[in-house]
């Protein structure tokens, strides 16, 4: 048996080590993680607020807003924290508790984006069944399986990750603790945790990904068949909000948790990071908000509502 000493805390290496740069990447994440609550905010309450908006589909977008803003929240306070105290040292059960929150998000919002991309189904290729298939009740159970199933798996992942201990190194090369860099630095082998990604990679994984992309195959064959160019752009105009959140969202994962990590790669890997927890959460809104007339209408209709309060006072 060896002799080896437990340690506590591991030591986030972070984006750079330079005074100005970590200055600049303040001055840079923190406008982007504050437009990012921001705006899933506004979303989230226009969609609350607006009865126009109680529908499923954007049900379910508010569901999103709710996990961009969320997940972002698990990383970057930490990250802009590091970036002005300059102190990077994390405890052990800290760090797994980030895991298990971001795995979480994360997951749930897998599992959110194959639910939307059912709905978006129902809705084209079957619109004279739709209500009658995505009532609120169905709508209800299918948000909280999302819920639940994200938190199951990332609970999973977490109490196989509590049996590892870590004796050095303490460096995680990254602004936030993450499955994959623990499993680097543990002492403890890690073979059973090996297995358990790859049944929830190939199993979960796969199947989630695939009914989110092959209900777009029967909805682009739809959209073609239409001869209304108005129903036709409308179609597209909806679909292709959500595949481009999911393409991103996709791309970035697959970069972060497929590609074999090497110390070449560390860079790239911060930066797919960086577009995962910090981007794409900024991006989802405004490519939905942008591209989307009712919330433009729901958002100028708040303003106006907002205008004459302050006019009466």
């Amino acid at each position: 048996m060896r002799n080896v000493t437990e340690i506590t805390s591991l030591t986030l290496v972070g984006l750079s080590d330079h005074p100005l740069t970590m200055n600049g990447l303040f001055a840079l994440f923190l406008p982007i993680y504050l437009m990012t609550v921001i705006t899933n905010l506004l979303i989230f309450f226009l969609v609350l607020t607006d009865y126009n908006l109680h529908n499923p589909m954007y049900f379910f977008l508010a569901n999103l807003a709710f996990l961009d803003m969320s997940y972002s929240s698990v990383t970057a306070p930490r990250m802009l924290f590091d970036l002005v105290i300059k102190s990077r040292s994390i405890s052990v059960p800290a760090c797994i508790a980030q895991v298990f929150f971001y795995l979480s998000f994360a997951h749930s919002e897998l599992f959110l984006l194959s639910a939307m991309s059912y709905d978006r189904y129902l809705a084209i290729c079957h619109p004279l069944h739709y209500k009658l298939i995505m009532s609120w009740r169905v709508c209800t159970c299918m948000a909280s399986l999302v819920w639940v199933g994200g938190c199951s798996l990332s609970l999973v992942h977490t109490l196989f990750l509590l049996r590892l201990s870590f004796c050095g190194p303490t460096s995680v090369h990254n602004f936030l603790c993450d499955l994959p860099h623990l499993l680097q630095i543990t002492c403890t082998d890690t073979f059973i945790n090996m297995v358990v990604i790859f049944i929830a990679s190939i199993g979960v994984g796969f199947t989630v990904a695939l009914m989110t992309f092959l209900p777009y195959v029967y909805i682009f064959s739809t959209i073609l068949r239409i001869r209304s160019k108005t129903g036709k752009r409308k179609a597209f105009s909806t679909c292709t909000s959500h595949l481009t959140v999911v393409s991103i969202f996709y791309g970035s994962l697959i970069f972060i948790y497929l590609v074999p990590s090497s110390s070449d790669m560390f860079s790239l890997n911060k930066m797919f990071t960086v577009i995962s927890a910090l981007i794409n959460p900024l991006l989802n809104p405004l490519i939905y908000s942008l591209r989307n007339k009712d919330l433009m209408e729901a958002l100028m209709k708040s303003y106006y509502h907002l205008k004459l309060i302050r006019a009466s006072f």
